[in-house]
């Protein structure tokens, strides 16, 4: 009787997993009413690991957060900088600050995948990627230290969580523009594909995706044809997803559900992946051997 007890509440608990992953995302339209609500951001953004975004649905789920990352502003939370240019073909800081619905800057951040604040530079033509994680001083200025940027139009991107104020728990991203002087010339986006190399290792990654609906993904890495099973644990995970869309440089970071186990991640890592917009999307995936982090390139067609 026990034996069969357990049998059916674990079939119970399978089901309602299954019923997550095909559940559709919520019509984005539906943001006036839930911004109403205390602590609650953009559809299931005051849950944890969720961000201020666009896309609804399932951006809650372990692993998996979503975000446009657009404008400079939201829900009283502003990303503030007096650099609107940054020179040519050197490595320059970026001063930021994070301001909060009380007109203050922020001090006091969550940490999120064992940083603070995470922030990113990507050019309009979806080239020169760069992830970082700045320092803060006592007053809220924020330091981004980047490497040496090509002429164009770039987007700079803060992504964090406040530990308080009316939005506590709340992942939020936000982005200002910058000019780089120069001639751009820039390179067309490579045609999707499924599959890249990036210092010796082959990334494969496999998966059907639908616009705003969330479905699996798996990214498999190997060496020499061989399956690699030595991945290091990267910012409390075995990789680090950051996709844009085309066109509009739309934001999605996505971590894998895969346990961590020491240095014995790999060869496939599972995720969830909820990207808003149809269309093709520039993946920059960032997993960590031998103290190294090495970033596979590549894009995916979403549908």
């Amino acid at each position: 009787m026990g034996h069969r007890f357990l049998w059916a509440c674990s079939l119970v608990l399978a089901v309602g997993a299954i019923a997550l992953l095909v559940l559709p995302a919520r019509s984005s339209s539906a943001h006036s009413e839930r911004s109403a609500m205390p602590g609650m951001d953009h559809g299931m953004a005051g849950m944890p690991g969720a961000v201020s975004s666009g896309v609804t649905g399932m951006a809650g789920m372990p692993g998996m957060t979503t975000g446009e990352g657009l404008a400079a502003e939201h829900d009283g939370y502003r990303l503030d900088s007096r650099a609107t240019g940054l020179p040519v073909g050197q490595a320059v800081s970026y001063p930021f600050t994070v301001m909060g619905p009380d007109g203050k800057p922020v001090t006091d951040f969550a940490e999120v995948q064992s940083e603070r604040l995470h922030f990113y530079a990507i050019r309009s033509d979806l080239t020169g990627y760069q992830h970082l994680h700045p320092t803060m001083a006592a007053d809220g200025t924020w330091t981004a230290d980047l490497a040496a940027l090509e002429p164009g139009d770039w987007r700079l991107y803060a992504s964090f969580t406040p530990n308080t104020g009316p939005r506590k728990g709340g992942e939020f991203v936000l982005s200002r523009t910058v000019t780089v002087p120069g001639d751009a010339n820039p390179a067309p986006l490579p045609a999707a594909t499924d599959s890249t190399t990036v210092d010796g290792y082959t990334v494969a990654v496999r998966g059907d995706l639908t616009a705003g609906t969330a479905g699996p993904l798996t990214a498999t890495i190997s060496e020499n044809g061989r399956p690699v099973t030595d991945l290091q644990p990267y910012l409390d995970s075995y990789a680090h997803l950051s996709a844009f869309h085309e066109g509009d440089q739309a934001l999605a970071h996505l971590h894998p559900i895969t346990r961590v186990d020491g240095d014995h991640g790999g060869p496939t890592l599972s995720f969830y992946a909820l990207l808003g917009k149809p269309g093709n999307w520039r993946v920059y995936l960032q997993f960590q051997t031998d103290g190294r982090v090495h970033t596979a390139v590549l894009t995916l067609r979403v549908g």
